[in-house]
């Protein structure tokens, strides 16, 4: 009973303390110096009985690639698939607007079931975007990567089986591909599909970094990220049929073969160059620093009752 008291007695000291340091960490402007006092805080609140839910950054890197693996096969699948299979369906075809929807529909859906895993980045450029302005470690740019081109040639393939059950199907039309000059749905230059990629990526990485900040309004970001990328489609569909995604251009592409392959190169330079330049640009204003959003975050959520730490068949069942 003694020894029940004391436990008690210290939890609030180490309330206090976890706070205090949490605090600290979000006035700090060293980001390392936060993120030791984020630790640090982390294991004051894990030795007074309380069960945090974990970070996505604790959550092991396999669960992180499947999550991509699956996000990026449903966007091609869906978007480039609405591109195939219903954009000119006699009669009831969806048109460029629904082509649009579709991939923006697939980002929003996407990004609510596995962002909490991976962050539901499902792009190369996003990743290495996010990674420039800080958001996850460079060392994880390989993994995510990797997952978002697989999944993307199992969504193009899954793609491919469909659509060649249909009599006369062709990859003569493009099947979805990205391209410039003559392969241009509008065919536009080389230069105007350059600028294309690259100014759609950067603002479409600056309302992804925007609107997932800590400061942001919580529960809207997917809403607003699926949303861009509708409009991005709306405006550039006609230029090069819409990338903005190095893994949606290299799914098709491989599939296509020949001239898609040979201007491959452009869907991945354009979008990743305007996605560095965004996560930099987002940097330099000052509009987030992961390690202060972090400790912020965490300092309010200490502030809230947690669940005692115990095994789930010890609890009394609700």
């Amino acid at each position: 009973m003694q020894e029940t008291s004391a436990v008690s007695d210290r939890e609030p000291h180490r309330r206090s303390e976890a706070t205090r340091r949490l605090d600290a960490a979000v006035r700090q402007t060293d980001a390392a110096e936060a993120e030791r006092l984020i630790r640090t805080a982390l294991a004051l609140l894990g030795r007074r009985g309380q069960r945090p839910e974990p970070p996505m950054e604790a959550l092991p890197v396999s669960r992180k690639f499947f999550a991509e693996f699956l996000g990026t096969l449903w966007l091609v699948l869906g978007g480039c698939g609405a591109a195939v299979l219903a954009a000119k369906f006699p009669e009831v075809g969806i048109g460029l607007l629904g082509v649009a929807f579709a991939f923006g529909l697939t980002v929003l859906t996407g990004a609510y079931t596995f962002g909490h895993i991976s962050g539901g980045h499902f792009n190369p450029a996003v990743t290495l975007g996010l990674a420039a302005a800080r958001r996850i470690r460079f060392i994880e740019v390989p993994v995510y990567v990797i997952a978002q081109v697989l999944g993307a040639i199992a969504g193009a393939a899954i793609l491919y089986v469909i659509a060649s059950g249909a009599a006369g199907f062709s990859l003569d039309g493009g099947f979805a591909s990205n391209g410039y000059g003559d392969h241009s749905p509008g065919h536009y230059s080389l230069g105007a599909a350059a600028v294309t990629e690259f100014v759609m990526t950067f603002f479409f990485l600056t309302v992804i970094l925007g609107t997932t900040s800590a400061r942001a309004s919580k529960g809207f970001a997917a809403m607003a990220i699926g949303l861009s990328l509708t409009l991005i489609h709306l405006i550039s569909i006609p230029v090069t049929n819409t990338s903005v995604n190095p893994a949606r251009s290299t799914g098709p592409a491989l599939f296509v073969g020949g001239w898609a392959l040979d201007q491959l190169w452009l869907f991945w330079a354009a979008p990743i160059a305007g996605a560095i330049v965004a996560g930099l640009v987002h940097l330099w204003l000052g509009a987030d620093d992961s390690a202060i959003d972090r400790a912020e975050a965490i300092r309010l959520a200490a502030l809230k009752k947690s669940e005692p730490l115990a095994p789930r068949e010890a609890r009394e069942p609700r």
